[in-house]
């Protein structure tokens, strides 16, 4: 239903900062099933975030450094891995606090920021990277006005970020908390038909 989207986009609106959670009727791959995606920047050109409740299983943090120019000689406290999106999934992004800021990072929103480089790999690994992070292989990303229609079809539910939620949460609780944080009844709210 993207054509029901038009106009200009509508900086008020921006998502940036925010979580959107993934509702049972998300059709498309596992990927985003019961997801949460924490929205990185939303602007006329669209929408990228990362994924902050899928853990990698099979590859790891010392894998990731092993491929990068990070020289280790020692064990390296392990780190846990995220799928942040279907796209690039061989690109690292760190998803961290304000308290880590170096060349490449890019401030988000409310004490949040991201880094791509491996720069901040090698300082997580040798223990001097931000003090709270999360580490993801690859992105989600929305062309102009395709994640407002998504959001339209009831694809997403949009909440306010929670660091405690994104840091500090078990991964498998992670998508009902951001649920949570709605206050919307989950059940009326899927059940409804049509957009009025």
């Amino acid at each position: 239903m993207t054509e029901k989207i038009t106009g200009g986009f509508d900086s008020r609106f921006a998502l940036t900062g925010k979580f959107l959670v993934s509702m049972p009727t998300l059709d498309g791959s596992d990927c985003f099933k019961r997801s949460v995606v924490y929205i990185c920047s939303h602007s006329s050109n669209g929408a990228m975030g990362l994924i902050v409740n899928k853990r990698m299983d099979k590859f790891t943090f010392s894998d990731l450094t092993f491929q990068l120019p990070v020289k280790n000689y020692e064990a390296l406290n392990e780190v846990n891995l995220y799928t942040g999106g279907p796209l690039e999934q061989v690109r690292g992004m760190v998803l961290h606090t304000t308290d880590y800021m170096r060349d490449g990072t890019v401030m988000v929103a409310d004490g949040l920021a991201v880094s791509s480089t491996s720069e901040i790999i090698s300082d997580i690994a040798f223990g001097q990277g931000p003090k709270e992070k999360l580490v993801a292989l690859g992105y989600s990303f929305w062309q102009p006005r395709q994640l407002e229609a998504e959001i339209y079809d009831n694809n997403w539910l949009v909440v306010n970020a929670d660091k405690d939620i994104i840091f500090r949460t078990p991964d498998e609780e992670k998508w009902q908390r951001a649920l949570d944080e709605s206050r919307i009844s989950l059940d009326r709210f899927v059940n409804e038909t049509g957009h009025g």
